[in-house]
C-alpha cells in the first residue's frame, strides 16, 4: 500500500509543479510542496515499518521500535519548514498579484481531491486491518493525506471563486490557509513524538489512574517510584516499587500476576519492571527474606 501511494504521490507532485507554473498559481505550487513532503513522509514510513520489524539485538535490546517515531518527527519538522516557505511566497504574491489561469487550477485540484482521498482511505483501511491505526508513524502519514484532500478541495473551490470573480488575491489567500493547515497538523505530531523521545507519559494515559488501579489490587499497600513511558508509539513500559504485606513468595507472585494483568488489560502496558517491597524483611545469607510479624517480634525479644 505504501509503495503504491509513493508512486501516485510522486506523479501528482510533478503534475502540480507543471500545472502551477503554467497557471501561475501559487496555491498549486504550495500543494506541490505539500505533496512532496507527503512523498517523503510515505518513504520514511516505509523505511520505519521495515526497521520496526527487526528483532532486538545485544546492542539494541528494545529493537528499532522508535524508528517510526523518528520518521514521524523528521516528517513533521520538514512540514514546518514548508509551511513558513508558503507563508513567505503568499505574502509576496499579495503584494504583487499575478494573473491565475483558473480552469487549469480547477482541473488539477479536482484530480488531486480524488487521488488524495483514495490514498487516505486505503491507508486508513490498511491501518485498521492490522490494528495499528493509532500508531504515530502511520497516523502521521494518514494525517498528511487527509490534510492534502482538504487543502486540495479548498484550491478547487478557490479556482471556481477566481473564475467567477476575477479576484486573483484568492490564490494567495488559499496558500495562507494551506500553510496554516500544514503547520497545525505538523506541530501536533512534533509534540507527540518529542513526548515519546523524552519518555513522557503516553498520550491519553493518566499516571494517577494507573497508580490508583495498582493500589486497588488486594495485597498492595503502597505504590511509589512509578514511571510510565513509551518504547515506541504504541509500546508502553512501566517501572514501579510496590509495597505488599509480609507473605510467602508464592503469594507475592500471585499479586504480581494480577498487577500485570490489570496493566495489560486496562492500559495496554505489557512491558513492566516491578520491584516488590515487604513491610518486614530480614537479610540472611545475602538474600532478602520476608518474615512474619510475630517471628520478627520474637526475634527482637531474643535480643
Amino acid at each position: 500500500m505504501l509503495r503504491i501511494s509513493l508512486a501516485v504521490t510522486m506523479f501528482y507532485v510533478v503534475l502540480l509543479v507543471v500545472a502551477g507554473i503554467r497557471a501561475h498559481s501559487l496555491a498549486l505550487l504550495s500543494e506541490a510542496g505539500h505533496n512532496l513532503s507527503d512523498f517523503l513522509a510515505l518513504l520514511l514510513s516505509l523505511v520505519a515499518v521495515y526497521l520496526e520489524g527487526r528483532p532486538p539485538s545485544a546492542t539494541k535490546t528494545y529493537g528499532y521500535r522508535r524508528a517510526g517515531v523518528l520518521a514521524a518527527l523528521v516528517n513533521a519538522l520538514s512540514l514546518v519548514v514548508v509551511s513558513f516557505f508558503i507563508f513567505y511566497e503568499a505574502l509576496q504574491r499579495i503584494q504583487h498579484p499575478e494573473q491565475v489561469r483558473a480552469p487549469v487550477m480547477i482541473a488539477v485540484a479536482a484530480a488531486g481531491v480524488v487521488m488524495n482521498g483514495v490514498i487516505a482511505l486505503l491507508l486508513w483501511r490498511s491501518a485498521r486491518d492490522v490494528d495499528v491505526n493509532v500508531d504515530v508513524n502511520v497516523r502521521s502519514a494518514l494525517l498528511h493525506e487527509v490534510g492534502d484532500t482538504l487543502s486540495t478541495a479548498a484550491v478547487l473551490v478557490g479556482g471556481f471563486a477566481i473564475l467567477w470573480t476575477g479576484q486573483y488575491w484568492i490564490d494567495a489567500a488559499l496558500s495562507f490557509g494551506i500553510g496554516a493547515l500544514i503547520l497545525w497538523s505538523s506541530l501536533g505530531i512534533v509534540r507527540e513524538t518529542l513526548n515519546i523521545l523524552l519518555e513522557g507519559t503516553p498520550r491519553g494515559m493518566s499516571l494517577e489512574a494507573v497508580e490508583s488501579a495498582m493500589r486497588k489490587i488486594a495485597g498492595v499497600s503502597d505504590v511509589h517510584d512509578l514511571h510510565l513511558w513509551s518504547i515506541g508509539s504504541e509500546n508502553h513500559a512501566l517501572s514501579a516499587h510496590v509495597k505488599i504485606a509480609d507473605m510467602a513468595t508464592s503469594e507475592s507472585d500471585t499479586i504480581l500476576r494480577e498487577i500485570n494483568e490489570k496493566l495489560g488489560q486496562g492500559f495496554g502496558i505489557h512491558h513492566t519492571t516491578i520491584q516488590l517491597e515487604h513491610v518486614v524483611c530480614e537479610t540472611a545469607h545475602g538474600c532478602v527474606i520476608a518474615v512474619r510479624e510475630e517471628e520478627h517480634s520474637e526475634h527482637d525479644h531474643a535480643h
